[in-house]
């Protein structure tokens, strides 16, 4: 009779009451643009602006931290929206032709600590209106609406439609008041026979409210007829005989002008006089970018009115005021836009203090009361995207004392500092118990510093690395000054052209592109590696320096024969001193050969190394002697796709059909392997199965082993340092690990002068100088399948990670076990594997490949505190793989937790772009956002940042559709 070898481990009630203190997913917020918004509106009494986008979402921004979301049922563009303006309410009309109605609610009061505080207010929608078809008409579109106007006793809403005719709904019952629609036929019956002309009037293109005299509205027909129509009295008060065809109307604020602009690229004044029912001629008609254009007294912001034939392919907003023309040049298109003004009937003038401008890709925001009409900066929806996300970073717990150095280097940038205009509602939250610090490199060789510590992600401080290097954008390599050229200050006084916004989804040189970054926030050291195998060592400065920067190249192939670099060239550097703003500046510029992209990077501020690698090898570099330490070669003799780089057009057709014909015979060849069957051959195979039950779960899955052969198997995909033992089991001291695609661990024992008789020196004396690091390989580990290292962590005795350079010597943090066993985590793209050291034997593993069907692609050590008590917290893995699912494991035991669905599979971006924090957050990135979700009770998150790698626009931190994102 046969046992039952395996025993179902039964759940242990204390241990999942602990989970459910120290684990929760959740999406928290989202930062970033909104992703392809199409409508906007503002409340001048509460100062709330609101953005709708084409997937149905409605977002609300006031002052900082003051946001509000509400998404609709179906997935339908916003093509309108309108305030009602100090309620708290706002109108909604969707592509479907349907009007919805939507309500800041606040939610229930609840007890917090004791307290008793106020619930969380919410967008809500509280109903919604479809306009029926006119009877007798089988068409639905002359009911199609095309624009709406909210009267400003905000009861009554009048809506322009397709067919002509205006109709009325009254608020807040959206209910129709069939009593006041007023269709075009009536309006044409009152117009003089020589305009009628048997032609229908067209659409109704725009609705304007008599700004001194409530019950009476503009309305203008697509033909370029304009009725001042009487709600009341029900009869057209005056009839505005315009033949060019119609755009938009806007009243002068005493009510005796209003404009009219036309699809000619002009626009007309008119004037309202009693008396006269028909007025044929406006006061006067100009065509701004025409021949004989005119100067007007008044302040006019317009959209378009650019000659198509020369100027049909630019975004531009024009504003002019007496002579004073500007016209604002964007690099995407313009959605909409309003200025920012004041309400005061008693007030003779508008007097406009900003013009807000939404763009597809950004918003522009310009200061109206500052001569030249300067740009403000934007405290929240900065565009992540600018240029292309390439990598990011995250600093929790960030020094004040950094913070600071930052925030003026930041403020030194942008000049002087004005009020946002868009301040409604306050920020009731608490301020963060510590900064959070969210670094994005980008294809255009800069890095920027956002500011993650509460909903609003604020811009900082942003790094350019373009001006170590000569590129093709360099300005002393023109070969002419434009400004001495009259001929070309002829053509650019006309029209007055400025570049306005910073979204560019164009790079002048992508090897400028950043793709990895590494900070010390106790050193004040940053570390940036990009596309061309630049490494360049920055330090924090508070003052302007004008200096020539280091330059070292380390040969990463060791003059290995039989390689040929057919990718592109070096970056050629400055070789004469250059200036350099307050903030951070460069120290050294590491050169990798070949110049190809930096995979990863490892920065130790207290042993002033750096570690680099590429598709060919890594590198070891000591940035306070200047000197290269170490050089290693990891390509493969088949590694030929390694020499092309990423810009390489020239990929080998050729051995990539022989490797998928090489694949199919292999998988032939064991197919009919397995059909030959005998009784003895069955009887083997049942033996060989019961052996393997006591090692392996009859769930795992068979993992083939990849080949040595596969192209790019020589790419560095980890770097590691660590003060741990590697040689033996009585004396510790630093180490450097790096992972490759093949699945080959190398771990180097290094001599670093000053580390065995105590803590480094940042600047040592003359002797100590002399000494150099020294690295002796110690160890090299090929993992079984082969599978790509994707992450290497060192526990101490403990079990626990080792804390970060500086954190134990300056009591920052626990210090390290260095009494007991160390062990190293050795994850890659299939399993989970803990090694003792020194000797680098197995101790235990979890075959995620194997049991989940999945791969891993991101992994972080995570500290996570209890809800419950809080001074207990255990540290913990946790892993990303490609199908989204985010899966957490205890250690040194591997023992999995919880699992959460984090991701959709099919966003690779997002997968791709995920950053953990170190207190369970993690971010994404997407097209233009970020998302920020938490894995823990208490506050913490991840983001995604979708990055621009291919057709991308922009706290864990990922990437999404929507923006960055991030889940508590």
């Amino acid at each position: 009779m046969m046992k039952f070898r395996f025993r179902r481990q039964g759940t242990d009630p204390q241990r999942e009451k602990i989970k459910q203190e120290l684990f929760a997913f959740n999406k928290t917020v989202e930062h970033g643009f909104p992703h392809q918004p199409s409508a906007l509106a503002f409340d001048p009494k509460l100062q709330l602006m609101a953005i709708g986008t084409k997937s149905g979402a409605i977002k609300v921004y006031g002052a900082p931290g003051v946001e509000f979301t509400g998404l609709h049922k179906d997935t339908t563009a916003v093509t309108q929206i309108h305030f009602l303006p100090g309620q708290g309410r706002l109108l909604s009309l969707l592509d479907d032709n349907t009007i919805h109605l939507w309500e800041l609610v606040a939610g229930t009061p609840r007890d917090v600590g004791g307290v008793k505080r106020e619930g969380v207010i919410c967008l809500q929608e509280v109903g919604s209106y479809s306009l029926p078809g006119r009877p007798g008409i089988e068409s639905c579109s002359a009911t199609r609406v095309t624009v709406l106007l909210l009267l400003r006793s905000c009861d009554l809403l009048c809506i322009g439609t397709e067919g002509g005719g205006v109709y009325f709904l009254e608020l807040p019952r959206l209910s129709l008041k069939d009593s006041q629609t007023l269709l075009q036929d009536q309006v044409t019956q009152s117009l003089p026979d020589d305009y009628r002309c048997g032609k229908s009037l067209g659409p109704v293109e725009s609705l304007q409210e008599h700004p001194q005299q409530s019950g009476k509205i503009l309305i203008g027909y697509s033909r370029g007829l304009v009725v001042l129509w009487d709600l009341s009295a029900r009869h057209a008060e005056q009839l505005f005989l315009g033949k060019q065809q119609l755009e938009s109307l806007v009243w002068e604020r005493s009510g005796n002008l209003f404009v009219s602009s036309h699809n000619d690229g002009g626009y007309s004044v008119w004037a309202v006089t009693n008396g006269n029912t028909y007025n044929h001629q406006p006061v006067s008609s100009t065509i701004p970018y025409g021949p004989f254009p005119l100067c007007d007294s008044f302040f006019c912001p317009f959209l378009g009115g650019m000659p198509r034939a020369s100027y049909g392919d630019r975004h531009c907003l024009t504003i002019q005021q007496d002579k004073d023309h500007v016209t604002l040049d964007f690099t995407s298109r313009v959605i909409d836009f309003f200025t920012v003004h004041s309400i005061e009937q008693e007030n003779e003038y508008d007097d406009p203090s900003a013009l807000v401008v939404l763009l597809e890709e950004e918003l522009v925001v310009i200061d109206l009361q500052t001569p030249g009409w300067p740009t403000l900066p934007t405290p929240y929806l900065a565009p992540l995207h600018s240029s292309a996300i390439t990598c990011s970073f995250h600093i929790s717990s960030v020094p004040p004392k950094l913070w600071e150095r930052l925030v003026n280097a930041g403020r030194a940038q942008q000049g002087r500092q004005h009020s946002w205009p868009i301040c409604g509602g306050k920020n009731l939250a608490p301020q963060p118990k510590q900064q959070e610090l969210l670094l994005t490199g980008h294809e255009d060789g800069t890095v920027r510093f956002w500011d993650a510590s509460g909903v609003a992600l604020t811009p900082l401080y942003k790094l350019s690395t373009a001006n170590v290097f000569h590129t093709d954008c360099d300005p002393s390599d023109d070969p002419q000054d434009p400004s001495d050229d009259p001929d070309m200050q002829q053509e650019e006084e006309w029209p007055p052209f400025r570049k306005v916004g910073c979204f560019d989804p164009y790079s002048d040189d992508p090897r400028l592109g950043i793709q990895k970054i590494s900070l010390c926030k106790y050193s004040n050291k940053l570390v940036v590696a990009g596309t061309a195998g630049q490494v360049i060592v920055l330090g924090l400065s508070d003052e302007r320096s004008d200096h020539l920067v280091d330059v070292s190249v380390v040969d990463l192939l060791q003059d290995r024969e039989g390689f040929t670099w057919k990718g592109h060239d070096r970056l050629e550097p400055r070789l004469k001193p250059a200036p350099f703003p307050p903030g951070f500046q460069p120290l050294v510029l590491v050169q990798c050969l070949p110049p190809a992209s930096v995979t990863a990077v490892a920065l130790h501020a207290e042993w002033n190394l750096i570690s680099f690698g590429t598709s060919h090898g890594f590198g070891l570099f000591d940035y306070h002697r200047r000197n290269a330490v170490l050089a290693r070669c990891t390509l493969h003799p088949n590694d030929s796709l390694a020499m092309e780089g990423p810009l390489s057009r020239v990929k080998s057709l050729k051995k990539s059909l022989r490797q998928s014909f090489r694949r199919i015979r292999k998988s032939r060849v064991s197919g009919k392997k397995r059909t030959i069957t005998t009784p003895t051959s069955k009887v083997q195979e049942a033996n060989a199965a019961l052996a393997e039950q006591e090692d392996v779960a009859p769930v795992q899955r068979r993992i083939e082993p990849r080949s040595a052969d596969d192209s790019l198997s020589g790419v560095v995909r980890c770097l590691c340092f660590a003060d741990t033992f590697l040689r033996d089991g009585t004396h510790h001291g630093p180490t450097l690990w790096a992972g490759t695609n093949s699945g080959s661990v190398y771990a180097y024992a290094l001599e670093v002068p000053g580390v065995g008789s105590g803590r480094v020196c940042e600047r040592g004396g003359a002797g100590e100088s002399s000494v150099c690091v020294e690295a002796v390989l110690g160890k090299e580990i090929q993992l079984m399948h082969r599978a790509p290292v994707v992450s290497i962590s060192v526990l101490d005795g403990r079990g626990k990670p080792l804390p970060d350079p500086y954190e134990a010597s300056q009591d920052l943090a626990i210090a390290p076990d260095m009494t007991n066993a160390h062990s190293v985590l050795i994850a890659s793209e299939e399993q989970l594997k803990v090694f003792s050291l020194p000797k680098v034997s197995a101790k235990t593993k979890f075959k995620l490949t194997a049991h989940e069907g999945c791969r891993v692609r991101k992994v972080a050590l995570v500290v996570f505190g209890s809800t419950a008590q809080e001074d207990y917290s255990e540290h913990t893995l946790v892993c990303l793989t490609n199908l989204g699912d985010m899966h957490l494991f205890n250690i040194p035991a591997l023992r999995p937790q919880v699992r959460y669905d984090c991701i959709r599979k099919e966003d690779i971006s997002g997968i791709a772009s995920c950053v953990f924090t170190k207190n369970g957050q993690g971010e994404e990135n997407t097209p233009n956002q970020a998302l920020k979700v938490t894995t823990r009770q208490s506050r913490a998150g991840w983001v995604r940042l979708k990055a621009h790698l291919t057709q991308i626009k922009q706290k864990i931190f990922y990437t999404c559709p929507t923006g960055i994102q991030s889940c508590r």
